[in-house]
Order: C-alpha cells, then sequence, then structure tokens
C-alpha cells in the first residue's frame, strides 16, 4: 500500500489548488473516483462526497481530508511585468524567498535583492510578504497578462515529491494534505470492491473538503449536510523531531513512529478535544490490529475537526494525523510507514464500524 499511497501523492501533488482555488485539483479527485463509489456529488463550495454503501445498515462514518493547500495570490502587477502576491494560509515568508512558483502552469521566481548590494541589516532581515515580487521573465504588464496571468490568479510551489535513498522518507510540497486525500483515495478503491462492501455494516462517506487552510470552511458545510454519526478528520500534523526543538517538552511527536491522534489541537474557539468515545475506539482498534500510533496535545494548530464537531447536536469526532517536519514550506517532510498505518486503522474502522452504543457520552451503565 505505501508504493499506492506515494503514486497517488506525486500525482495530486502536480495539481494546483490553493485555498479557494481548488477547482483543478477537486476535477482531478472527482475523475479518479468516478465509477469506483457509489455516489460522487460536489457543492457549490467544491466539498466533494464519495460514499460507499456497505450491504447491512448501520452508522454513517464521515473521513474528510482537505483537498486545498497553502499558497498566493496575485495582488498586482506593475508595468515592468513584476507581480505582487498575498499568501493565503499559513505561508512563511521565510520560506518564500527565492522559490521557483507557478502561475497558470508558468515559471516564475520570487526575486530577492542581490546579496552584493545588500545592506548589513538587510542580510539578517526577513522580507515581509508584501516587499517580494515574482518575475516570470517578461518586461511589460501586457506580456503577464497574455500569460493568462492577473490578479486573483493563484500561485503554488514548482517543486515535485521526491524519495531518500534507502527508507520510507519523503519530501516535497503540497503533502499537507495531499498525502490525506492519497490516502483515502485508495482507501475508497479498496472498500468499494462487492466482498469489501459485505463487511461494511453502514455508509462511509469520504469528503474532500475545501479551504481548510483558510479557516476550516468547507468541512464545516459537509457536516451540517451530512451530520454524522461518527467523524474522523484525516490531515497531516507537524514533527518536533528537529535539532532546533526541545521535542519532549515542545512537541513530542516523531516521523516513523506511526500516525497521531491528537487529544487536543488548536486552542479557544479554533481548537478541537478529541470526543473520548472517538479516541477510545481508535485505540481499541490499533491495538488490536497492532498498528503504531503516536498521541499528543499540539495547540499551535487544528484540522477539519474542529469545526465538524460543533454542527448540528455535536458530532462526535476525532483525528488521524500524519507527521510532517517542515510544515507549510515546499520541502515538507512524511513518511510513508505513518502513512499506511493511517490506512490500516481506517480501514479496519470501516469495516468494523462502532455501535451507537459506544459514541454516547455517558453510557447509562456509566
Amino acid at each position: 500500500m505505501k508504493e499506492k499511497i506515494k503514486a497517488s501523492l506525486k500525482e495530486l501533488s502536480r495539481v494546483s489548488g490553493v485555498s479557494g482555488f481548488e477547482h483543478a485539483i477537486v476535477k482531478e479527485i472527482a475523475a479518479r473516483l468516478s465509477g469506483i463509489v457509489d455516489q460522487l456529488e460536489i457543492d457549490h463550495a467544491g466539498n466533494i462526497y464519495a460514499y460507499i454503501v456497505g450491504d447491512k445498515p448501520g452508522l454513517k462514518l464521515m473521513i474528510a481530508a482537505h483537498s486545498d493547500q497553502i499558497g498566493y495570490v496575485v495582488k498586482s502587477i506593475d508595468q515592468h511585468g513584476f507581480i505582487r502576491f498575498h499568501g493565503q494560509g499559513g505561508v512563511i515568508p521565510s520560506l518564500t524567498i527565492g522559490r521557483k512558483v507557478l502561475l497558470n502552469g508558468h515559471l516564475g521566481i520570487v526575486g530577492v535583492k542581490a546579496g552584493h548590494i545588500q545592506q548589513p541589516e538587510e542580510k539578517t532581515k526577513i522580507a515581509p510578504l508584501h516587499q517580494l515580487y515574482i518575475d516570470l521573465g517578461v518586461n511589460s504588464r501586457e506580456e503577464v497578462l497574455a500569460l493568462g496571468v492577473d490578479v486573483g490568479t493563484p500561485i503554488t510551489y514548482y517543486d515535485r515529491i521526491d524519495q531518500f535513498a534507502n527508507n520510507d522518507l519523503i519530501a516535497g510540497p503540497g503533502i499537507d494534505n495531499r498525502l490525506g486525500c492519497a490516502i483515502l483515495i485508495n482507501l475508497l478503491a479498496e472498500l468499494a470492491g462487492p466482498v469489501k462492501k459485505a463487511e461494511i455494516e453502514g455508509t462511509i462517506c469520504a469528503v474532500f473538503t475545501v479551504q481548510e487552510e483558510v479557516g476550516l470552511r468547507g468541512a464545516k458545510i459537509a457536516a451540517h449536510k451530512l451530520n454524522p454519526d461518527l467523524a474522523i478528520a484525516l490531515d497531516t500534523i507537524p514533527a518536533g523531531d528537529t535539532p532546533e526543538t526541545k521535542t519532549e517538552i515542545e512537541l513530542p511527536i516523531y516521523l516513523g513512529k506511526g500516525p497521531v491522534l491528537p487529544i487536543i489541537s488548536g486552542g479557544g474557539v479554533r481548537g478541537n478535544i478529541m470526543h473520548q468515545s472517538v479516541h477510545n475506539i481508535l485505540v481499541r482498534i490499533a491495538a488490536k490490529e497492532k498498528i503504531p500510533y503516536q498521541t499528543a496535545i499540539f495547540i499551535g494548530g487544528t484540522s477539519d475537526a474542529a469545526t465538524i464537531h460543533l454542527e448540528q447536536n455535536g458530532i462526535p469526532t476525532g483525528a488521524i494525523t500524519i507527521p510532517r517536519r517542515y510544515s507549510h514550506s515546499a520541502v515538507e517532510m512524511a513518511d510513508l510507514k505513518d502513512a499506511e498505518a493511517a490506512y490500516r486503522l481506517l480501514y479496519a474502522l470501516a469495516v468494523d464500524l462502532p455501535s451507537p452504543k459506544e459514541l454516547v457520552f455517558i453510557r447509562r451503565e456509566d
């Protein structure tokens, strides 16, 4: 399964899908699922709903993986053809300078003042996004427009997914969260067969959500529409196992030790405390199937779970997240073993959905 997930990830990572501009990636994912799942829908926001209906009645499970990625959007074009841009999602200025980018399929460079003429203080200062520009290799605004690039054109990193020598580590742009999408596509393909459908007691609805990086917007719409009995957000999560981090104090999350079940993620009104019943179910399945996993409290970010659990009457929600290094950069790094373990956990959950009584807040016998 690792090879299938890697192959899907490489293909998906080449498709643009900046938050709010997910049209190309939505079209790509929908095409991959057409003819495989029992029912396929796309709502007005761009969320994809892919249903697999089991042969026996039971719970409705929602699995959400966001299809959008961080990126940039053209803000203005000057008379010489240089482009100013706006960050879309959690982009980081220090990881933007000097990168190759794509605009409507055309190569661009995030320009930087030559070090030879920088003042000493400039060499140690990170320029904010509004001071940066993109060079498309043209000489006028008219030439930029002729390339189909205008105000509002989305911008993505120009790079690819590569694998390190002799291990399962991969790196490249958009691992957050094209890796989750790759896992979910392969899971649906596996579950869609008649033999597997006979094992499912209930309905699996996979949702490829939009605009997660700018406020978990698509997931809110999807959760309200579906009102599932149980929901899982499938995403990535920063790893803390690099030299600049006090790992055990700041972020005890490691590559290669399994997917993370975040007990608490985010903070305040934007966070999520995993439903205790959902946590217990995932831990039980992991133990039964001998699937490695990590638990963590991660206040620095969250996932679609933070908005899903607030819909309708309160939806029992959890998250399965894959560790990644170098978050929100063009060189995000992950371990395929963690991705495969996340796949196995989701598969085991899908073919052995819990009973309704396992999801109640307080059982009568308690």
